[in-house]
């Protein structure tokens, strides 16, 4: 892989994702699996470490919001910020065999432009619009699956169910199901899918393993920013569960529950969490 990275930016996503999703595998064959703690930890730190460096080496004027690294309310008055998730799904990673965990790079960027006010005087005063970003760029790195989902090629629109009134397909934590899933299920005819990193749920979305990726259960910007922006440039639906939209760079980077799944199934799915919600 060449050392110099491409100049879009999410050409740049892809190829950070991939530079880490490779030392993560090369960490695995060097330390191995008898002391899954220490490597999840260095597979934690050593990824961000490189994240880090080469954004800023290659986009020194953007603010970075990492899972690893310390917040700060400088990124909030940022044009653009890159938040990522070093290693996505570390329990899996730590564990010989799965391949359910990720990288994430996702780019985020101010939609609203600069205005100019003036004072009594007549003196100018730039301000900032009041308006939202939005996500400009991601990638999603699956390395133990020689796998990378980038914005810069989007993955072509997941095939349709083969046979009508199948179950739908979620993909669902294997370790933490939400409780809005048993409600849901009530409701719908569902099929959990254990998996992993909420990288690979999404992922498996994308390419048409399940049918959607509903959580309720906790999370925060960088589990969701980058599958999401792969997501959404593929032709998916993707909202908080009530079906407002997913907002980031937010002062509070909780981001606790979101929907993915095809836009025809969304109205079905979204009716019957809102149900499940209310009962």
């Amino acid at each position: 892989m060449t050392d110099l990275p491409p100049a879009t930016d999410g050409g740049f996503a892809r190829w950070l994702a991939q530079r880490a999703g490779d030392l993560l595998l090369k960490l695995r064959e060097e330390m191995g699996y008898a002391d899954p703690a220490a490597l999840r930890k260095a597979g934690d730190r050593q990824s961000h470490e490189l994240l880090v460096a080469q954004l800023e080496r290659w986009r020194p004027a953007d603010a970075v919001l990492s899972e690893e690294g310390a917040d700060s309310a400088t990124r909030l008055n940022a044009d653009r910020v890159w938040i990522v998730d070093p290693l996505d799904g570390t329990r899996e990673f730590g564990e010989e065999g799965r391949a359910d965990w990720a990288v994430h790079v996702a780019l985020w960027g101010r939609t609203s432009a600069r205005i100019t006010e003036y004072a009594g005087d007549g003196t100018p005063q730039p301000q900032r619009a009041a308006g939202w970003g939005r996500l400009l760029a991601g990638a999603v790195a699956l390395p133990a699956q020689h796998c990378v989902l980038g914005t810069d090629a989007p993955p072509p629109f997941p095939p349709m169910p083969g046979v009508q009134g199948e179950p739908i397909r979620l993909a669902a934590s294997r370790t933490r199901p939400p409780a809005l899933l048993t409600a849901l299920a009530e409701r719908l005819p569902i099929e959990l899918v254990p998996m992993g990193s909420a990288g690979a749920k999404i992922a498996a979305v994308i390419d048409g393993a399940v049918d959607a990726y509903v959580h309720a259960g906790g999370q925060y910007e960088w589990d969701s920013a980058a599958p999401v922006a792969v997501a959404v440039a593929t032709g998916l639906h993707a909202s908080r569960i009530d079906g407002t939209t997913l907002e980031y760079n937010q002062p509070d980077p909780r981001l606790p529950d979101l929907v993915v799944c095809r836009k025809a199934l969304a109205p079905q799915l979204l009716a019957a969490i809102s149900a499940s919600v209310a009962s």
